[in-house]
């Protein structure tokens, strides 16, 4: 017998779209599923990803996850730590979620609001999606200035080495290689699509200052996601 709470989140429908939707629709779990589907396994990797959900909801959502057979946690070989990776039945919502996406380009296009100009999401995103190889295979420093953020917030650095990219919120103290400045949210519009690389970079939007066989390689460093390239369907959105 369903409990008081299950019976309120249920539609008390048969249809395996109800069923479905019961798991999927739920709040923050499409974000989840996004998160792990890229690459995100840890609990604070996850946090990152879901800034406005507190670490107590995240972690009774997994465990629900996990309950439902979408989530898994695996131990690594002589570690207590634990990890989250989908299973096969939750990497198969990946291609709904891909989906999300791409209406999300096509179809709610618009100037940013308040409240989702945010700062932590935009640097991890960064951390997390750019090319730390499309410099070289040499250690190489970006340092990111935005510009129109208090003092304490303006600047952050991106360590390439290795095959990976480290944020850090301090100097690391070794020699920059690409300087870019710009406002939070025009890097985030140059992130999402809604502001071409070239366009931000010729108008001024977005500085880019070091040699040129750094600075010609930007883009290959932001590695833009596929739905940077969906063009909005809706017309007169000026971003």
């Amino acid at each position: 017998m369903l409990s008081q709470e299950e019976r309120m989140k249920s539609y008390g429908q048969f249809c395996p779209v109800a069923k479905a939707s019961e798991l999927f629709c739920e709040r923050w779990t499409p974000l989840i599923i996004r998160d792990l589907a890229h690459g995100a396994s840890r609990f604070s990797e996850l946090q990152k990803g879901v800034p406005l959900m507190s670490p107590t909801l995240l972690s009774t959502r997994l465990k629900q996850l996990e309950a439902e057979g979408i989530v898994e946690r695996r131990a690594a070989p002589g570690s207590k730590i634990r990890s989250y990776h989908l299973t096969e039945a939750g990497a198969e919502f990946i291609p709904m979620v891909e989906a999300l996406g791409i209406w999300g380009q096509r179809w709610s296009r618009r100037q940013l609001v308040e409240g989702e100009v945010d700062l932590g999401l935009l640097v991890w995103a960064l951390e997390r999606g750019v090319d730390p190889t499309a410099f070289g295979e040499t250690r190489s420093v970006v340092q990111l200035h935005l510009t129109d953020q208090p003092g304490n917030k303006q600047l952050w650095w991106f360590v390439n080495r290795e095959g990976e990219c480290e944020l850090c919120v301090d100097d690391p103290g070794f020699e920059i290689d690409l300087y870019l400045a710009c406002s939070l949210p025009d890097i985030i519009y140059v992130i999402r699509g809604d502001l071409p690389l070239a366009e931000a970079l010729e108008s001024g939007r977005l500085d880019a200052h070091g040699p040129r066989r750094i600075t010609e390689k930007v883009g290959a460093w932001l590695n833009l996601s596929p739905l940077a390239a969906v063009k909005s369907a809706r017309e007169g959105d000026e971003i």
